[in-house]
């Protein structure tokens, strides 16, 4: 009950206050786009809090932990004051309620592809419903980025294909030692 209270007393920003984005996703791994989406989004924002979130429904390559600490240090490897503007914190619940409690004015979504489209579409509407005060900002993936998804380097990565141009040579290191060690406690 208190929690519900507290998100009907969203933070309304001032011209002082700083411009809150939340950027959400699994992030299972993070691709270039993804760290694109986040370069470009601080632009927009004063703030970026990048949610890494809890998927019941897809089988996560990396623990969450795993997650956060990867994209931390991928942010902190941008070197050009990135990381001062940006926070990486787990993302549990639901989207709107979480936006409310970080005072995020707006939701960053990339979209690559008319096929994203269409999902962001449904849930902008959604998210709109229980949270009219919160806005969607969506940025166009990058052209060399457009074809890119966590989903598609995994698969890539696990049929022994070459996933360097999708990742930083960091995450790609991580993910080739974890399909290794999934592939080895298999056999």
């Amino acid at each position: 009950m208190a929690a519900t209270a507290a998100r009907k007393k969203h933070r309304k920003a001032t011209p002082n206050s700083p411009r809150v984005g939340l950027y959400p996703g699994s992030f299972d791994p993070p691709t270039n786009g993804h760290l694109d989406i986040i370069r470009r989004a601080t632009r927009v924002v004063n703030k970026l809090i990048v949610g890494v979130a809890i998927n019941p429904g897809k089988d996560a390559m990396f623990t969450l932990q795993e997650r956060i600490k990867i994209v931390e240090d991928e942010v902190r490897s941008i070197n050009n004051g990135l990381a001062a503007k940006v926070e990486v914190r787990s993302l549990e619940g639901l989207l709107m309620h979480y936006a409310r409690d970080v005072g995020a004015a707006c939701i960053i979504r990339g979209l690559r592809a008319v096929t994203d489209f269409d999902y962001e579409f449904q849930m902008t509407g959604m998210n709109a419903r229980i949270a009219p005060e919160i806005e969607t900002v969506f940025l166009m993936a990058s052209e060399n980025h457009q074809f890119i998804s966590s989903r598609l380097v995994k698969e890539v990565g696990i049929l022994g294909g070459d996933i360097d141009s999708f990742v930083s040579p960091r995450v790609a290191r991580l993910l080739k030692k974890r399909i290794a060690e999934r592939k080895a406690v298999k056999r």
